[in-house]
């Protein structure tokens, strides 16, 4: 895992001072690394009954892309309002300087399907746990939520208490 974590560059004061931003773009842009990073958080979940994988604009969309040809699922896209073209849910959520709101399609599952919320980071946990209170109204059942890494600082996970929570890497 030390490699992975190495992969990360840290970003001093980005976007705003006092922040270290954990930039994925050069785990990604490594093939080697990638391959690995997708292997590993795939392989928990094969053989399981998966039926979506649900990404997060837009770093999530790339790890949940992955991850759902991986495991040979679809994948339900989460985005900015005004950016997906059908009837959605929105959720406006609180973060640590505003507000922000995600959609989702409001027929994005089969009742009962079996989803893997997927983001690239667990900072706060304020962004999932909107994700998963409109992926639980659309019918679906949160099999884990999926993280390349979390930030334990910021005790996101606490937010996430009712729900399984996996991160490959911690910082």
């Amino acid at each position: 895992m030390e490699d992975l974590r190495n992969a990360i560059r840290d970003i001093p004061d980005f976007p705003k001072k006092g922040i270290v931003f954990k930039d994925i773009t050069t785990l990604l842009s490594d093939a080697k690394s990638y391959h690995r990073m997708v292997d590993l958080i795939a392989h928990r979940y094969i053989g399981q009954k998966i039926d979506q994988i649900v990404g997060i604009e837009a770093r999530g969309f790339i790890l949940g892309a992955a991850l759902a040809y991986k495991l040979g699922t679809g994948i339900t896209l989460v985005r900015k309002p005004g950016k997906l073209p059908y009837k959605t849910i929105q959720k406006t959520y609180q973060l640590e300087y505003g507000t922000d709101s995600l959609e989702i399609h409001s027929d994005a599952f089969k009742g009962g399907d079996r989803v893997i919320v997927a983001d690239d980071l667990l900072a706060t946990g304020g962004t999932v746990a909107a994700v998963i209170e409109m992926v639980e109204d659309c019918g679906a059942q949160i099999v884990e939520c999926a993280f390349l890494a979390e930030l334990e600082f910021l005790k996101g996970r606490e937010k996430l208490q009712s729900h399984k929570v996996f991160s490959l890497l911690k910082f």
